[in-house]
């Protein structure tokens, strides 16, 4: 998707109806249907399972290093190529996203059940190995999801579609999370994890009935072994040979640090300030969920309206903002309305900066290696904040202050808007993106 210059005399505004509209079609809800699918194995092996080890009487240290399960998310890219180099047999008929969308969806369930059958306080390893299992089907499933959102949306609902799909993901994980819980009370965590792993079911309902989505492209590759060996390196290939991709690339891997920063240790701010549990709860929780929310609405009618390129710097300026908000918190020490405004503010501007960024991201994949090349882009888009601002965040907060360690995060995110800035002026924006962003000019794409 390109921005375009409007001529003539103006349109009238559209309304409400006109906004709401686009959330409506197909395309979109079947986005939100496969975000539900997609979130609630993280809350299996997140929150879940730590409240689970807690109440089992595991330890501190061996809950949180749990932790390291998500670690399958970012490695994700490793394996992702499978999903669009091999086909399955039987099944296959289908296509190869319905027919890999079906076998994933039971591997999720199947893992999901492994989990609830082994017992904490019995074989710790065992719970580890479950995990384990739980977090490769999880991030395999969110291949396949993936792949099959961008392919089913047409360039003109990538921003809508990113939107449905977050929706749907926090739905998923929150809606898991809460199940679990309730049937947990009542009949134990072996039926709170069979009863969540219903939740597969929405994305392989959602495939089938949409069916193989239309703009799905096959590569022209050779057969049998060299098939499987071309899935391999093609995809990144073809990425690292479009114009500016490099900058692309440096982009991705930098746009989110001074955020991640930021957030890593907000709970340690909040503590720091002397906020009751209670007063974080109704603030982080009541107003900054909504909030969210609210921001993804927003973030959808943005990327509509103005474009790929000017919704995505907005929301890279928005985010960096509000991470200067804490600063000032930081500065004001405890005050309701200040909370109030940092955090309604912070998760307004992300409910924005994930519709556009990740729309963005989306329009960046080829249709022939979607799978692949996504889980790259995703991964590469955590992994550095993950690994180096994990490692460094609490030393810098320790040295520079709470205040100053806040306006560091905020000049941390200026590369990133400068970046994408400077790739806007260049038309490296428009000649990175791949075929997933780009309405076709025939119906037939070559290699």
């Amino acid at each position: 998707m390109t921005d375009t210059a409007v001529k003539g005399a103006p349109e009238p505004r559209p309304g409400l109806l006109a906004a709401i509209r686009p959330y409506v079609e197909k395309a979109p809800l079947a986005a939100f249907f496969l975000g539900i699918s997609s979130g609630f194995p993280y809350a299996m092996i997140g929150a879940t399972l730590t409240t689970r080890l807690a109440q089992d009487g595991i330890d501190k240290k061996t809950v949180t290093a749990f932790t390291l399960v998500f670690l399958a998310y970012n490695f994700k890219f490793l394996w992702a190529w499978i999903v669009d180099g091999v086909k399955l047999p039987l099944l296959g008929r289908l296509g190869q996203r319905v027919s890999w969308m079906l076998v994933m969806g039971v591997l999720v369930m199947a893992a999901v059940a492994n989990l609830a059958m082994v017992d904490p306080g019995a074989d710790i390893g065992s719970v580890a190995t479950a995990a384990i299992l739980v977090g490769i089907a999880g991030a395999s499933y969110d291949i396949v999801i993936d792949a099959y959102r961008i392919e089913i949306l047409e360039p003109r609902q990538l921003g809508v579609g990113s939107g449905m799909n977050q929706y749907g993901w926090r739905i998923g994980s929150a809606g898991a999370g809460a199940l679990a819980l309730v049937v947990a009370a009542r009949a134990g965590w072996e039926a709170a994890y069979l009863a969540c792993a219903a939740l597969a079911l929405p994305a392989m309902i959602t495939a089938l009935l949409m069916g193989e989505p239309a703009r799905r492209r096959e590569p022209k590759q050779r057969a049998g072994f060299g098939r499987a060996v071309e899935a391999v390196w093609r995809p990144f290939v073809e990425f690292l040979t479009r114009r500016g991709a490099m900058l692309v690339l440096l982009f991705i891997l930098l746009h989110k640090i001074g955020d991640t920063l930021g957030q890593l240790t907000l709970r340690l701010l909040l503590d720091e300030l002397t906020y009751t549990n209670d007063e974080i709860a109704l603030w982080d929780v009541g107003i900054g969920f909504w909030a969210y929310l609210i921001g993804i609405f927003v973030g959808g009618i943005m990327y509509a309206r103005l474009g790929m390129k000017r919704s995505v710097l907005i929301s890279l300026m928005l985010m960096a903002v509000s991470n200067f908000s804490f600063a000032l918190l930081a500065a004001a020490g405890k005050t309701n309305l200040g909370l109030a405004g940092a955090i309604g503010f912070e998760n307004f501007a992300s409910g924005i900066g994930g519709v556009t960024v990740v729309a963005y991201f989306s329009a960046l994949t080829d249709l022939r290696f979607t799978a692949a090349q996504y889980a790259l882009i995703s991964a590469a888009a955590s992994i550095v904040g993950r690994f180096l601002t994990g490692t460094t965040a609490g030393a810098l907060v320790e040295q520079m202050g709470f205040v100053n360690f806040y306006l560091l995060t905020t000049v941390a995110a200026l590369p990133g808007i400068l970046l994408f800035w400077a790739m806007m002026r260049a038309g490296l924006i428009d000649a990175s993106v791949g075929s997933a962003g780009r309405e076709p000019a025939n119906p037939d794409q070559s290699d």
